[in-house]
């Protein structure tokens, strides 16, 4: 295959992408559908599902987990209203696609990982696409990042019960946090910003995560 042929091979899906996944649902921070077009999700995407890697839909990545749909992706970064002065913490590297796009939006990412499988393809593909300003960790997500320390952004890439009380803590004054809070089966994705330390929050969906589990998230027993 030539260099052309793959730089071109998704081309056309990208496109269908922005014009009816993203911009056809409400997203319209130009810096986000900018970074959307620019990293490649078939990279994030396991080779037994490349031709599905613009789908708006959920992919298998391994471990029991998932890179979400393009527009959730989408969504979740607009939310967050980033800028190149923010620290992130992403809770959930997965298959280190959201990683890769606040990468490009922010001063920083730090990004916790509680499967070491996952985290080190997630380094492997980083590193590939020469996305240095990302910092790894290989633990507990729900406890947050393991040394002391504030963020003005904080996202949450699976599901939880509610706030988890570490994150909370962890986000700077004026800070904000988003992520799918509610029952292992349905959640709503709540984007909270915090006010004199306390958080007010709205709800941008309803959406569906794969459990976090963790001291501060589910239980791996419970449903």
């Amino acid at each position: 295959m030539s260099s052309r042929d793959s730089k071109d091979r998704f081309a056309e899906a990208r496109e269908r992408m922005l014009k009816w996944d993203l911009t056809g649902r409400g997203i319209t921070d130009p810096g986000v559908l900018k970074v959307m077009m620019e990293i490649r999700r078939e990279e994030f995407v396991p080779a037994a599902y490349q031709s599905q890697a613009y789908s708006d839909s959920p992919l298998p990545v391994g471990m029991g987990q998932t890179i979400s749909q393009p527009y959730i992706v989408a969504l979740m970064t607009q939310e967050l209203r980033l800028n190149n002065f923010c620290e992130v913490l992403e809770i959930g590297t997965g298959s280190g696609y959201q990683t890769a796009i606040l990468s490009k939006l922010a001063k920083k990412v730090y990004t916790i990982e509680r499967f070491a499988q996952l985290s080190e393809s997630a380094q492997a593909v980083l590193g590939r696409l020469g996305i240095g300003n990302v910092e790894f960790y290989i633990g507990d997500g729900s406890c947050g990042w393991p040394q002391q320390r504030y963020f003005e952004r904080i996202i949450i890439t699976a599901a939880v019960p509610k706030m988890p009380q570490p994150l909370v803590e962890q986000l700077a004054e004026g800070g904000v946090i988003v992520g799918p809070v509610g029952s292992s089966g349905v959640q709503e994705l709540l984007v909270c910003e915090k006010k004199k330390g306390k958080l007010t929050e709205k709800v941008a969906c309803d959406c569906r995560f794969v459990k976090l589990l963790g001291k501060y998230g589910f239980d791996e027993a419970e449903d």
